[in-house]
């Protein structure tokens, strides 16, 4: 005779690894791999006052974008709610199943204010670059010029024809 479950029981104790969870092959395996953000917080120390309510963690903000780059999630309500949902995301960004999903407003007032004000983007985008080219993944050979070439004052164009 078939059985059949009546109440749902809740098990007291869970055995759950994310690490298991997440693929070897998944792209943010790749990605943390070479995302170091041990001087993160000694950086951005004078953007943060020494009284009131403890902060969202700066390196959660940061691997949260990381998130939203590398799989196009544009808004930062669904950004948030993608790694409130997401295995993979929550193991990329250290949250566990435990940890809370900052809220998508708090999120922003720390991205477009905090984050602006320093040069954050520009050193962390320098040591993932300089990683990269000591990893042998780019080869630091080309260049780009951060503006267009202005053919009536002779520039070379910004990239090398051949």
């Amino acid at each position: 005779m078939m059985g059949e479950r009546t109440v749902m029981q809740e098990a007291l104790f869970y055995g759950f690894s994310l690490e298991r969870h997440v693929p070897a092959d998944h792209l943010l395996r790749s990605v943390d791999r070479f995302v170091d953000l041990s001087g993160l917080r000694e950086q951005l120390r004078p953007f943060y006052s020494e009284t009131g309510r403890p902060s969202i963690d700066p390196e959660l903000i940061i691997r949260m974008l990381l998130v939203g780059y590398c799989f196009g999630i544009r808004s930062e309500r669904r950004l948030c709610e993608e790694v409130h949902l997401n295995l993979a995301y929550r193991w990329f960004c250290r949250l566990g199943l435990e940890r809370a999903v900052p809220d998508h407003s708090t999120f922003s007032k720390n991205r477009h204010g905090r984050f602006r004000d320093s040069d954050l983007f520009r050193r962390l985008f320098e040591v993932t670059v300089k990683r990269c080219i000591d990893e042998g993944l780019v080869g630091g050979d080309g260049f780009c010029r951060g503006r267009q070439p202005h053919p009536c004052r002779g520039e070379p164009p910004a990239f090398p024809s051949g």
